[in-house]
């Protein structure tokens, strides 16, 4: 670790201040997406497992409905359900603008007029408290008129060191400068868990490997800093490993059906262009049988309130059975088949599923200053994180929220 840590501020420069003008609370908000929650107890790697032993950990962590990573993300940093928020999908139809929102799509992805409620950025902002974020579900856009003081819209290809290496010059500005919410955002354990499914165990440990040493810099760098600085770490979702025999057709279930289909995997949004028909489509529909289910939105347990942003989630959802997958067609199979054979693997790695499977829950890690130590809590949903990082920071709770501070304020310190 020290021969890491010397080569990181060989490259990057890091000089740790060792005096603070003035301490004020810090939370460094960290999302490892994809990081299903027994992969540390599966792999042991070195720092996180130091990390989590000095802090407290949840059994796990259960992700908002649908299991994907845009409509959590942004969960997570607003405390609200995707129903309430707006983001409801990582691909959905907004009736009101007409328009397909997609997290491919970089001119909607920062557009501020998509996204509701109130992001902890911009709470800060608004309570005169500086954030900075590297990569974050819906930082790049301004959300109330509001984007983080410091922010970068996301590229894929930056290394983490680097990124971690910013959070350094963050923490070592002036005092009036210096961010006291940071986000910050990795990818690895997703792209790794996507191409070759989560029970490749030479894939998963050689990439969280990586990871953890990459996280083991900060952690390190973090401790010689004379600054209260609380680090949670979360991810958005868990995976579920899928073989390419179960994959469904999407396109024969909906064939004759008069609706938009929005998004495939685990997950299809259907707008029926007679919303009248619906009852007559959900019997049409449910005649087919497979490993999926036909689901009309107002019944599902997960969907508490579809006043604000029901229309985004559609008429009826297709959602697959855990570990099959729905594709939009034969072609599509047959890329993803070759793609398959290309990486020599038998398998892939997907989510959105129902959120209850353990193959989707995600992590929750905490450590700190105001943080227990050797904790463990029970499973939680994601919606509880938000009030947290709130109270640490001394920020009002917005009354709108569905998040609770009563769920996780005991691992704070009195």
């Amino acid at each position: 670790m020290r021969r890491i840590l010397f080569l990181f501020a060989l490259v990057f420069g890091f000089q740790a201040s060792l005096f603070s003008q003035e301490k004020k609370p810090i939370v460094i908000l960290i999302s490892l997406d994809g990081f299903r929650h027994d992969y540390v107890a599966k792999y042991q790697p070195e720092n996180l497992s130091r990390f989590i032993a000095g802090g407290t950990q949840a059994k796990s962590m259960v992700p908002s409905f649908p299991s994907k990573t845009f409509p959590n993300h942004y969960t997570i940093a607003t405390g609200m359900r995707p129903e309430h928020h707006g983001i409801v999908d990582n691909s959905f139809y907004n009736p009101e603008k007409d328009l397909v929102y997609s997290l491919g799509k970089r001119e909607l992805v920062t557009d501020g007029s998509w996204y509701g409620g109130t992001p902890l950025w911009v709470l800060a902002e608004q309570n005169g408290m500086r954030s900075a974020s590297y990569f974050f579900v819906g930082s790049e856009a301004a959300v109330q008129g509001v984007r983080p003081s410091e922010y970068f819209d996301y590229d894929g290809r930056v290394p983490n060191l680097t990124r971690i290496s910013k959070a350094f010059e963050w923490l070592q500005q002036p005092d009036s400068l210096r961010p006291q919410l940071i986000t910050m955002y990795f990818s690895d354990m997703d792209d790794i868990g996507h191409r070759f499914g989560p029970n490749n165990e030479a894939q998963i440990s050689t990439r969280l490997k990586q990871l953890d040493h990459e996280l083991g810099a900060l952690f390190e760098g973090v401790k010689s800093l004379n600054q209260d600085v609380n680090i949670i770490l979360v991810s958005d979702h868990g995976m579920a490993e899928v073989t390419l025999e179960n994959r469904i057709l999407l396109d024969q279930i909906v064939a004759g059906i008069d609706a938009r289909v929005v998004n495939s995997g685990a997950l299809a949004h259907l707008y029926l262009k007679d919303p009248k028909e619906k009852a007559k489509v959900l019997k049409e529909l449910r005649k087919k049988t497979g490993e999926f289910k036909i689901l009309d939105p107002r019944d599902l347990e997960y969907y508490k309130d579809l006043d604000s942003y029901g229309d985004r989630i559609g008429d009826i959802l297709i959602l697959a059975n855990v570990g099959h997958y729905l594709v939009d067609d034969q072609n599509y199979l047959e890329v993803v088949a070759r793609r398959m054979r290309m990486d020599g693997s038998d398998a892939r790695g997907e989510h959105g599923f129902d959120p209850q499977h353990p193959d989707l829950h995600a992590i929750f890690y905490a450590n700190g200053p105001q943080i227990k130590e050797g904790l463990t809590i029970d499973s939680f949903d994601n919606i509880h994180v938000y009030p947290l990082i709130c109270k640490i920071l001394g920020l009002p709770v917005p009354s709108d929220i569905d998040g609770k501070l009563e769920v996780l304020e005991p691992i704070l310190k009195d």
